[in-house]
């Protein structure tokens, strides 16, 4: 990767820290470390971090609260590592605010290619250079010079993901997207199982824009079939 990222490691174990940070380096990423929540907390008012690897089981505080705390004003990517494998748990990472979930343990290879994909993600929302554009439906905008909602005017905090699968369906309103093809098309990854992760995110979107999110005014289901965005 030619861009220089800084990334956060947050686990109680020092050796899966030190770990983790010999693979990221050989990728040119810089690495800060922290033993637990409150550490990582003071670790991003001090550095300018890309993107997180985070714990769920730590002392102190641990990655459920310190991801609470992190989406309070931030939008960076943050990628759950946990000893747990059932979907709940995965679906818990991804209800409060995670873009992603790796679970322990965990091919290192495949690790470091969920992180470059979350970082090209994220630098992509982040750098687009180009003419101002924005959609308009209804009352829900997209800005896409500032990777930004809004509902009515209100700006809306979406997670990078959340963002993601709102620009898709925004940006082809009125089409139905299969929950396989969301997954593919927003993870860049093969849609298997994914009924759990894109249903979590949908949820937390319409929590997001809509005025009552049992009765949708933009964000439809279709069912058996899929999500689209009223046109």
């Amino acid at each position: 990767m030619t861009t220089s990222f800084n990334v956060l490691v947050v686990d109680d174990d020092q050796d899966i820290r030190d770990g983790i940070e010999i693979y990221l380096k050989n990728e040119g990423i810089t690495v800060f470390k922290a033993a637990d929540g409150m550490e990582a907390l003071e670790m991003l008012n001090e550095h300018t971090i890309h993107l997180i690897l985070l714990d769920v089981m730590m002392p102190r505080m641990d990655g459920i609260a310190t991801t609470f705390k992190i989406r309070e004003n931030k939008n960076i990517p943050i990628i759950i590592l946990s000893a747990k494998s059932e979907d709940t748990d995965k679906v818990l990472g991804l209800q409060i605010g995670a873009d992603d979930y790796v679970t322990k343990p965990f091919n290192p290879l495949e690790l470091i290619a969920r992180v470059k994909s979350q970082l090209r993600r994220y630098v992509t929302l982040g750098t687009y250079e180009g003419a101002k554009k924005q959609i308009d439906l209804h009352g829900l905008t997209l800005d896409e010079d500032a990777k930004q909602v809004a509902v009515n005017g209100e700006a809306v905090k979406l997670t990078p993901i959340e963002y993601r699968i709102v620009e898709l369906l925004m940006k082809n309103a009125g089409r139905v997207f299969s929950i396989h093809e969301i997954y593919e098309l927003v993870w860049n990854e093969p849609g298997y199982n994914a009924e759990n992760t894109v249903a979590v995110h949908i949820r937390k979107i319409r929590e997001k824009i809509e005025i009552d999110p049992k009765n949708p005014r933009f964000l439809k289901v279709v069912w058996g079939i899929g999500y689209k965005m009223e046109k």
